[in-house]
């Protein structure tokens, strides 16, 4: 690996100076480039001692910013720390990782929020030598108590929230100081915060029979709920289902082959004739299977009467439906590690969550034991 000060002759008759490397070096956002304009312009035909002497003192700078270079090069090349990285801009490069996220619209906002509280917490200020193992702990104390951005005054910041955000801003750490950008690991000694537990809402079999038999404001909407009961599909690949992602095999039966947007794998993904049915006759190869469907609040609200109309009390959203899915799959004696392939979960825990919930061997269980009165 080399730098190298060359020169570029510019059309009004100034030479522009700048850095060569090779190979091409990280620019510190992961991308690479060759060239470092050093923004310093020479007179490419001196008239007078001034402009000389301002030729001078620009090469003179120049040579300075080569030989500083050329020691940061030395660092990568050794794999020891570089002292000049302390003084990088840490929510800059925070904010630079959140984009490589932008394809999953959940977790690029979720990198998002993050920034911001991140940003809320340091006033706007934050370089990789601030990021110490007291800073990161007073983070995630300020995180557990903070109110929550753009609400009302007061609102606290959820637990799973603060949760959430802490662990991105753990994955941005541990990124730089892995890229030498923060000389020792500040998280060796900082606990995580504790996952707080939520009641997952979910339908029954019965319930789902009763929406199956309750006309819906939006009958698009009343389809795209029962086949992702029926299917345990997310809603991000639902959006993009194409009708010549359903396929069929003697052997196999029906089954989705797609690529899931949040784990981005290709996937071969069993379904019922139930599921098939509930999507009615289907359409030209290519034409998405719920074209036109949006998640939208006015949709949210169609799906609430909808639910109403077929009398059931529950806060149901359409994420909820994977949800009935995985449940209704365990409560029937399904492994749960085959549920996790089902779902699409990369950890078995995620998976677990479904399995706190009462089934009907756990209500058959607790009727063994009755005394006369």
């Amino acid at each position: 690996m080399g730098v190298h000060l060359r020169k570029k002759t510019l059309n009004n008759g100034k030479i522009s100076l700048y850095l060569d490397y090779y190979p091409p070096i990280n620019k510190g956002d992961g991308s690479f480039t060759r060239r470092e304009f050093l923004k310093k312009y020479l007179y490419a035909k001196p008239k007078d001692d001034d402009e000389k002497r301002s030729n001078k003192e620009i090469l003179h700078f120049a040579k300075e910013v080569l030989l500083k270079r050329e020691k940061e090069i030395l660092y990568e090349i050794e794999g020891t720390f570089n002292p000049v990285n302390e003084k990088r801009d840490f929510l800059e490069y925070f904010k630079q990782l959140a984009q490589y996220r932008i394809q999953s619209k959940g977790n690029f906002n979720n990198w998002i929020s993050a920034l911001n509280y991140l940003t809320a917490f340091t006033g706007g200020i934050c370089k990789m030598g601030d990021i110490t193992e007291d800073f990161c702990n007073r983070f995630k104390n300020y995180l557990l108590t903070a109110d929550m951005l753009k609400k009302s005054k007061g609102l606290k910041l959820s637990q799973n929230s603060a949760l959430s955000y802490f662990n991105k801003f753990c994955t941005g750490v541990s990124t730089a100081f892995d890229s030498k950008y923060i000389k020792e690991d500040p998280l060796k000694h900082v606990k995580g915060i504790h996952q707080k537990e939520t009641k997952r809402e979910f339908l029954t079999t019965e319930e789902l029979q009763k929406l199956s038999d309750t006309a819906c404001e939006l009958e698009l909407l009343k389809t795209a709920s029962l086949f992702s009961a029926l299917t345990g599909l997310r809603w991000s690949d639902m959006k993009g289902l194409r009708w010549n992602d359903i396929q069929h095999t003697n052997d196999q039966g029906y089954f989705l082959h797609i690529i899931q947007q949040k784990t981005k794998q290709v996937i071969l993904h069993p379904i019922s004739n139930t599921a098939v049915q509930v999507l009615g006759e289907s359409g030209s190869p290519q034409e998405e299977v719920f074209r036109g469907l949006k998640y939208s609040d006015g949709n949210n609200g169609k799906l609430k009467r909808w639910i109403l109309k077929a009398g059931i009390n529950k806060r149901i959203t359409l994420h909820n439906f994977r949800h009935t899915y995985a449940t209704v799959l365990l409560n029937n004696g399904a492994d749960i590690s085959t549920v996790q392939t089902m779902l699409g979960h990369k950890h078995i825990k995620t998976t677990m969550i479904y399995a706190k919930t009462l089934n009907e061997k756990k209500i058959n269980a607790a009727n063994l034991i009755n005394i006369n009165l």
